[in-house]
Protein backbone atom coordinates (compact mmCIF):
# COMPACT_ATOMS: atom_id res chain seq x y z
CA UNK A 1 0.00 0.00 0.00
CA UNK A 2 1.36 3.41 -0.94
CA UNK A 3 2.33 5.72 1.91
CA UNK A 4 1.21 9.31 2.24
CA UNK A 5 2.96 11.77 -0.07
CA UNK A 6 3.37 14.03 2.99
CA UNK A 7 5.78 11.58 4.59
CA UNK A 8 8.96 13.16 6.01
CA UNK A 9 11.80 13.00 3.46
CA UNK A 10 14.15 11.34 5.94
CA UNK A 11 11.53 8.70 6.63
CA UNK A 12 10.98 8.31 2.91
CA UNK A 13 14.71 7.80 2.33
CA UNK A 14 14.75 5.15 5.05
CA UNK A 15 11.79 3.38 3.43
CA UNK A 16 13.48 3.43 0.01
CA UNK A 17 16.66 1.94 1.46
CA UNK A 18 14.73 -0.70 3.37
CA UNK A 19 12.77 -1.73 0.28
CA UNK A 20 15.97 -1.81 -1.75
CA UNK A 21 17.52 -4.26 0.70
CA UNK A 22 14.29 -6.28 0.60
CA UNK A 23 14.75 -6.58 -3.16
CA UNK A 24 18.20 -8.09 -2.65
CA UNK A 25 20.51 -5.10 -2.95
CA UNK A 26 23.29 -5.44 -0.40
CA UNK A 27 23.94 -1.72 -0.16
CA UNK A 28 21.69 1.29 -0.77
CA UNK A 29 22.73 4.92 -0.45
CA UNK A 30 21.63 8.32 -1.66
CA UNK A 31 23.71 11.00 -3.39
CA UNK A 32 22.86 14.46 -4.60
CA UNK A 33 22.42 14.85 -8.35
CA UNK A 34 25.00 17.61 -8.63
CA UNK A 35 27.34 17.67 -11.65
CA UNK A 36 30.40 15.43 -11.69
CA UNK A 37 33.54 16.66 -9.98
CA UNK A 38 35.55 14.70 -12.56
CA UNK A 39 34.22 16.40 -15.68
CA UNK A 40 37.54 18.01 -16.65
CA UNK A 41 39.50 14.84 -15.85
CA UNK A 42 37.17 12.71 -17.97
CA UNK A 43 37.40 15.18 -20.86
CA UNK A 44 41.19 15.05 -20.78
CA UNK A 45 41.22 11.25 -20.36
CA UNK A 46 39.06 10.87 -23.45
CA UNK A 47 41.05 13.44 -25.44
CA UNK A 48 44.25 11.57 -24.58
CA UNK A 49 42.80 8.46 -26.20
CA UNK A 50 42.89 6.38 -23.02
CA UNK A 51 39.42 5.00 -23.76
CA UNK A 52 40.85 3.13 -26.74
CA UNK A 53 38.14 2.00 -29.13
CA UNK A 54 35.31 2.59 -26.62
CA UNK A 55 33.89 5.41 -28.69
CA UNK A 56 30.56 5.29 -26.87
CA UNK A 57 32.22 7.01 -23.91
CA UNK A 58 32.70 10.09 -26.11
CA UNK A 59 28.97 10.33 -26.71
CA UNK A 60 26.46 12.14 -24.50
CA UNK A 61 29.29 13.73 -22.52
CA UNK A 62 27.12 16.44 -20.95
CA UNK A 63 24.52 13.90 -19.85
CA UNK A 64 27.22 11.62 -18.49
CA UNK A 65 28.72 14.34 -16.33
CA UNK A 66 25.48 15.93 -15.10
CA UNK A 67 22.54 13.77 -13.93
CA UNK A 68 20.22 16.79 -14.20
CA UNK A 69 20.84 16.88 -17.97
CA UNK A 70 20.28 13.13 -18.31
CA UNK A 71 17.09 13.43 -16.24
CA UNK A 72 15.83 17.04 -16.31
CA UNK A 73 15.04 18.28 -12.82
CA UNK A 74 17.03 15.51 -11.11
CA UNK A 75 17.68 16.18 -7.43
CA UNK A 76 18.88 12.84 -6.06
CA UNK A 77 20.43 9.54 -7.09
CA UNK A 78 19.58 6.35 -5.25
CA UNK A 79 22.68 4.13 -5.59
CA UNK A 80 22.66 0.38 -5.04
CA UNK A 81 25.22 -2.40 -5.00
CA UNK A 82 24.98 -6.19 -5.20
CA UNK A 83 27.69 -8.55 -4.03
CA UNK A 84 28.76 -11.01 -6.74
CA UNK A 85 31.64 -12.74 -4.95
CA UNK A 86 31.20 -16.50 -5.35
CA UNK A 87 33.33 -19.42 -4.12
CA UNK A 88 35.30 -21.19 -6.83
CA UNK A 89 36.52 -24.75 -7.20
CA UNK A 90 40.24 -25.43 -7.58
CA UNK A 91 41.38 -26.35 -11.08
CA UNK A 92 43.97 -29.17 -11.10
CA UNK A 93 47.42 -27.85 -11.95
CA UNK A 94 47.80 -30.18 -14.92
CA UNK A 95 44.69 -28.68 -16.56
CA UNK A 96 45.56 -25.02 -16.12
CA UNK A 97 47.57 -24.64 -19.32
CA UNK A 98 44.53 -25.60 -21.41
CA UNK A 99 42.03 -23.39 -19.60
CA UNK A 100 41.33 -19.68 -19.89
CA UNK A 101 40.15 -17.68 -16.90
CA UNK A 102 36.87 -15.80 -16.71
CA UNK A 103 36.31 -12.79 -14.43
CA UNK A 104 33.96 -13.46 -11.52
CA UNK A 105 31.41 -10.88 -12.64
CA UNK A 106 30.72 -12.86 -15.84
CA UNK A 107 30.31 -16.31 -14.27
CA UNK A 108 26.61 -16.01 -13.52
CA UNK A 109 23.68 -14.46 -15.33
CA UNK A 110 24.04 -11.06 -16.96
CA UNK A 111 24.01 -8.53 -14.14
CA UNK A 112 22.40 -5.89 -16.33
CA UNK A 113 19.18 -7.90 -16.44
CA UNK A 114 19.29 -8.84 -12.75
CA UNK A 115 19.85 -5.29 -11.53
CA UNK A 116 17.55 -3.57 -14.02
CA UNK A 117 14.54 -5.70 -13.01
CA UNK A 118 14.98 -4.81 -9.34
CA UNK A 119 15.83 -1.19 -10.02
CA UNK A 120 12.51 -0.84 -11.84
CA UNK A 121 10.74 -2.32 -8.82
CA UNK A 122 12.52 0.13 -6.55
CA UNK A 123 11.62 3.00 -8.88
CA UNK A 124 7.98 1.91 -8.70
CA UNK A 125 8.21 2.06 -4.91
CA UNK A 126 9.63 5.58 -5.04
CA UNK A 127 6.70 6.69 -7.19
CA UNK A 128 4.32 5.00 -4.75
CA UNK A 129 5.81 7.11 -1.98
CA UNK A 130 5.93 10.29 -4.10
CA UNK A 131 3.64 10.05 -7.16
CA UNK A 132 4.90 13.39 -8.48
CA UNK A 133 8.50 12.14 -8.66
CA UNK A 134 10.10 11.15 -11.95
CA UNK A 135 12.64 8.33 -11.98
CA UNK A 136 15.10 6.71 -14.38
CA UNK A 137 16.95 3.47 -13.67
CA UNK A 138 20.50 2.96 -14.92
CA UNK A 139 23.21 0.33 -14.91
CA UNK A 140 26.62 0.77 -16.55
CA UNK A 141 25.33 1.00 -20.11
CA UNK A 142 23.72 4.38 -19.33
CA UNK A 143 25.62 7.69 -19.51
CA UNK A 144 26.13 7.89 -15.75
CA UNK A 145 29.27 8.37 -13.64
CA UNK A 146 28.26 5.43 -11.47
CA UNK A 147 31.45 5.04 -9.45
CA UNK A 148 31.58 8.68 -8.46
CA UNK A 149 27.90 8.58 -7.50
CA UNK A 150 28.37 5.38 -5.49
CA UNK A 151 31.24 6.96 -3.54
CA UNK A 152 29.18 10.08 -2.99
CA UNK A 153 26.31 7.94 -1.68
CA UNK A 154 28.52 6.12 0.83
CA UNK A 155 28.43 2.77 -1.00
CA UNK A 156 32.23 2.63 -1.01
CA UNK A 157 35.31 4.61 -1.92
CA UNK A 158 36.99 4.77 -5.31
CA UNK A 159 40.08 2.61 -4.89
CA UNK A 160 43.48 3.03 -6.47
CA UNK A 161 42.48 0.36 -9.01
CA UNK A 162 39.44 2.55 -9.89
CA UNK A 163 37.01 -0.01 -8.44
CA UNK A 164 34.48 0.87 -5.76
CA UNK A 165 35.55 -0.73 -2.46
CA UNK A 166 33.27 -1.29 0.52
CA UNK A 167 34.92 -2.09 3.84
CA UNK A 168 32.51 -4.98 4.50
CA UNK A 169 31.96 -6.46 1.03
CA UNK A 170 35.14 -5.43 -0.73
CA UNK A 171 35.08 -4.55 -4.43
CA UNK A 172 33.06 -7.50 -5.75
CA UNK A 173 29.97 -5.37 -6.37
CA UNK A 174 27.67 -4.53 -9.24
CA UNK A 175 26.41 -0.94 -9.22
CA UNK A 176 23.10 0.55 -10.25
CA UNK A 177 21.31 3.87 -9.91
CA UNK A 178 17.89 5.49 -9.90
CA UNK A 179 18.03 9.16 -10.81
CA UNK A 180 15.00 10.99 -9.47
CA UNK A 181 13.50 14.46 -9.23
CA UNK A 182 12.70 13.72 -5.58
CA UNK A 183 14.90 15.77 -3.23
CA UNK A 184 16.05 13.11 -0.76
CA UNK A 185 18.57 13.76 2.03
CA UNK A 186 22.00 12.53 0.84
CA UNK A 187 24.21 10.14 2.77
CA UNK A 188 27.75 10.86 3.90
CA UNK A 189 30.35 10.11 1.20
CA UNK A 190 32.59 7.09 1.72
CA UNK A 191 36.06 7.70 3.17
CA UNK A 192 39.06 6.52 1.16
CA UNK A 193 40.76 3.72 3.10
CA UNK A 194 43.36 2.55 0.58
CA UNK A 195 46.08 4.24 2.63
CA UNK A 196 49.61 3.57 1.42
CA UNK A 197 48.73 0.20 -0.17
CA UNK A 198 49.81 -0.23 -3.80
CA UNK A 199 49.17 -3.96 -4.26
CA UNK A 200 46.79 -3.48 -7.18
CA UNK A 201 49.25 -1.21 -8.98
CA UNK A 202 52.16 -3.57 -8.38
CA UNK A 203 50.22 -6.67 -9.47
CA UNK A 204 48.85 -5.39 -12.79
CA UNK A 205 50.93 -7.22 -15.45
CA UNK A 206 50.25 -4.64 -18.16
CA UNK A 207 50.77 -1.57 -15.93
CA UNK A 208 47.28 -0.34 -16.80
CA UNK A 209 47.02 1.49 -13.45
CA UNK A 210 49.39 4.25 -14.45
CA UNK A 211 49.07 6.12 -11.15
CA UNK A 212 46.88 5.68 -8.07
CA UNK A 213 43.23 6.13 -9.16
CA UNK A 214 44.16 6.39 -12.85
CA UNK A 215 43.62 3.67 -15.45
CA UNK A 216 44.72 3.60 -19.07
CA UNK A 217 42.01 1.37 -20.53
CA UNK A 218 44.12 0.53 -23.57
CA UNK A 219 46.50 -1.45 -21.37
CA UNK A 220 43.85 -3.18 -19.25
CA UNK A 221 43.43 -6.92 -19.84
CA UNK A 222 39.64 -6.58 -19.54
CA UNK A 223 39.70 -4.03 -22.34
CA UNK A 224 41.98 -6.17 -24.50
CA UNK A 225 39.88 -9.33 -24.31
CA UNK A 226 36.41 -7.72 -24.22
CA UNK A 227 36.26 -4.21 -25.64
CA UNK A 228 38.98 -4.43 -28.30
CA UNK A 229 36.86 -4.86 -31.40
CA UNK A 230 39.40 -6.29 -33.83
CA UNK A 231 41.46 -9.49 -33.47
CA UNK A 232 44.41 -9.02 -31.14
CA UNK A 233 47.90 -9.37 -32.53
CA UNK A 234 49.53 -12.72 -31.80
CA UNK A 235 52.32 -11.03 -29.86
CA UNK A 236 49.88 -9.89 -27.19
CA UNK A 237 48.92 -13.39 -26.06
CA UNK A 238 51.39 -13.43 -23.18
CA UNK A 239 50.07 -10.11 -21.89
CA UNK A 240 46.63 -11.62 -21.33
CA UNK A 241 48.07 -13.67 -18.43
CA UNK A 242 45.72 -16.59 -19.23
CA UNK A 243 42.58 -14.42 -18.98
CA UNK A 244 40.04 -15.32 -21.64
CA UNK A 245 37.33 -12.89 -20.53
CA UNK A 246 37.91 -9.97 -18.20
CA UNK A 247 40.49 -9.88 -15.43
CA UNK A 248 40.37 -9.93 -11.61
CA UNK A 249 44.04 -9.49 -10.75
CA UNK A 250 43.74 -6.05 -9.14
CA UNK A 251 40.78 -7.26 -7.08
CA UNK A 252 42.29 -10.61 -6.13
CA UNK A 253 45.24 -8.88 -4.47
CA UNK A 254 43.22 -6.19 -2.68
CA UNK A 255 43.40 -6.63 1.12
CA UNK A 256 39.79 -5.50 1.46
CA UNK A 257 38.69 -8.57 -0.49
CA UNK A 258 40.33 -11.09 1.84
CA UNK A 259 37.18 -11.57 3.89
CA UNK A 260 34.64 -10.82 1.19
CA UNK A 261 31.35 -12.63 1.93
CA UNK A 262 29.91 -15.02 -0.63
CA UNK A 263 26.90 -13.93 -2.62
CA UNK A 264 23.69 -15.84 -1.95
CA UNK A 265 22.05 -14.53 -5.12
CA UNK A 266 21.12 -17.56 -7.27
CA UNK A 267 21.59 -15.58 -10.50
CA UNK A 268 25.26 -14.98 -9.74
CA UNK A 269 26.26 -18.59 -9.07
CA UNK A 270 28.99 -19.68 -11.50
CA UNK A 271 28.16 -21.64 -14.63
CA UNK A 272 31.89 -22.39 -14.81
CA UNK A 273 32.69 -23.51 -11.21
CA UNK A 274 36.48 -23.18 -11.60
CA UNK A 275 36.06 -19.76 -13.28
CA UNK A 276 37.74 -21.23 -16.34
CA UNK A 277 36.78 -22.59 -19.75
CA UNK A 278 38.55 -25.46 -21.46
CA UNK A 279 40.09 -23.73 -24.47
CA UNK A 280 40.28 -26.96 -26.45
CA UNK A 281 36.51 -27.36 -26.19
CA UNK A 282 35.85 -23.69 -26.85
CA UNK A 283 37.71 -23.92 -30.16
CA UNK A 284 35.23 -26.61 -31.23
CA UNK A 285 32.09 -24.62 -30.36
CA UNK A 286 29.72 -23.80 -33.18
CA UNK A 287 27.17 -20.97 -33.06
CA UNK A 288 24.53 -23.16 -31.40
CA UNK A 289 26.93 -24.31 -28.68
CA UNK A 290 28.09 -20.74 -28.14
CA UNK A 291 24.52 -19.57 -27.62
CA UNK A 292 23.66 -22.52 -25.40
CA UNK A 293 26.72 -22.35 -23.16
CA UNK A 294 26.51 -18.58 -22.75
CA UNK A 295 22.73 -18.13 -22.69
CA UNK A 296 21.90 -15.23 -20.37
CA UNK A 297 25.60 -14.49 -19.79
CA UNK A 298 27.43 -11.17 -20.02
CA UNK A 299 30.11 -13.09 -21.93
CA UNK A 300 28.02 -12.85 -25.08
CA UNK A 301 29.38 -9.32 -25.39
CA UNK A 302 32.31 -11.01 -27.15
CA UNK A 303 31.23 -12.83 -30.29
CA UNK A 304 32.37 -16.38 -30.98
CA UNK A 305 35.05 -15.64 -33.63
CA UNK A 306 36.86 -13.17 -31.33
CA UNK A 307 36.46 -15.48 -28.33
CA UNK A 308 38.02 -18.34 -30.28
CA UNK A 309 40.78 -16.11 -31.64
CA UNK A 310 41.70 -15.10 -28.09
CA UNK A 311 41.53 -18.74 -26.98
CA UNK A 312 44.12 -19.63 -29.64
CA UNK A 313 46.36 -16.81 -28.43
CA UNK A 314 46.20 -18.13 -24.87
CA UNK A 315 46.98 -21.67 -25.94
CA UNK A 316 49.91 -20.58 -28.09
CA UNK A 317 51.25 -18.43 -25.27
CA UNK A 318 50.91 -21.34 -22.84
CA UNK A 319 52.74 -23.70 -25.17
CA UNK A 320 55.58 -21.22 -25.69
CA UNK A 321 56.20 -21.15 -21.93
CA UNK A 322 56.60 -24.91 -21.66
Amino acid sequence: MALSVNIDLHQMAAEIKSFGRHLGFDLVGIASAEPSHYRDYLRQWLDDGQAGSMGYLQKRFDERTDPAIYVPGAQSVVCVAMNYHVPLEELPAEDQKDHGRVARYALGDDYHDVLKTRLHQLADRIRDLAPEARTRAAVDTAPVMEKELAARAGIGWLGKNTCIINENIGSWVFLGEIITTLALPPDEPAVDRCGTCTRCIDACPTHAITEPYQLDARRCISYLNIEHRTPLDESIGSELANWLYGCDICQDVCPWNKRAPDSVEPAFQPRFPTSTIDLRQLLLWNDEQYRGNLRGSAMKRVKLPILQHNARLLMESSRSRE
